[in-house]
């Protein structure tokens, strides 16, 4: 990334950049991480669109920073954690595989996330595009219960691997041996195009709220979640109301109504 690609990112995140590379500070990761959530939606809207997903540092910046749009994990902490890396922290992609329905894992590459080095030596686990997951980064080497906005998380181990669980419920388990972002180029085609992939089965967009809470657009049904988990929704009628939510709520402008494009895949 070069100086102006930062700063255009930090612009959209509403952060400023750190002074040095001695800036890389857990409390800068910690702010950058919450923000991301706050402003950078988790979606799939472009698997809908008929949009290509590009798994090219460049590509995810057009697309994260340039187009102001959101993405899911591999373009979020993809983009993420370049970012970072540029910033002065040391970055390392791990891959993992979710936790899915009798204990299940996904496929092999099913999720990207972050492991972070600060500059005072302290390593975190950063995830900005599971949807649903801590508001700040985890302590990578804590084996205890932490405490976060999103639910009481703990990192154990699994073997030569480790599952990240969160309210006492394994959610996904994460190899240490260190990715390259071309690493997830399967994984991301998989999810994109597979009908077994649940993000090819329904549309979500969805951010962290400014109280805590959680704003969600799943197909035309907007939900509101507050930070003590009560949840509101209702049924958008108009293409009007759906666009409106997009770029009013998610800071996304398109020009049609996305729709699941393999609706079939939803009722096998």
């Amino acid at each position: 990334m070069d100086s102006a690609q930062v700063d255009a990112y930090l612009r959209r995140l509403g952060a400023e950049r750190p002074k040095s590379a001695a800036g890389a500070t857990a409390e800068v990761l910690r702010e950058l991480h919450l923000r991301h959530l706050r402003t950078v939606p988790f979606e799939n809207l472009s698997i809908h669109l008929g949009e290509e997903i590009v798994l090219e540092e460049e590509r995810l910046l057009d697309k994260v920073v340039g187009a102001r749009r959101g993405g899911f994990c591999y373009e979020l902490n993809g983009a993420f954690g370049a970012l970072l890396g540029t910033l002065g922290f040391e970055v390392t992609l791990l891959a993992a595989r979710v936790h899915g329905d009798e204990g299940r894992l996904g496929i092999p590459y099913d999720h990207l996330a972050l492991r972070v080095r600060a500059s005072d030596g302290s390593e975190w686990l950063a995830d900005v595009g599971f949807g649903a997951h801590s508001h700040y980064p985890l302590a990578f080497g804590d084996r205890g219960e932490q405490k976060d906005p999103g639910g009481s998380f703990r990192i154990v181990e699994a073997g030569p691997d480790l599952d990240v669980v969160v309210n006492g419920r394994p959610q996904y388990r994460l190899e240490v041996r260190p990715r390259e972002l071309g690493d997830f180029v399967a994984g991301a085609w998989w999810h994109s195009t597979s009908p077994a992939s649940h993000f090819v089965q329904s549309l979500v967009c969805s951010r962290v709220t400014e109280d805590g809470g959680r704003i969600t657009l799943s197909g035309r049904t907007f939900k509101v979640t507050g930070a003590d988990g009560a949840r509101q929704e209702r049924e958008l009628g108009t293409d009007e109301e759906v666009l409106g939510a997009y770029r009013e709520r998610f800071g996304i402008e398109l020009d049609c109504v996305p729709t699941v494009r393999n609706p079939l895949a939803a009722t096998d």
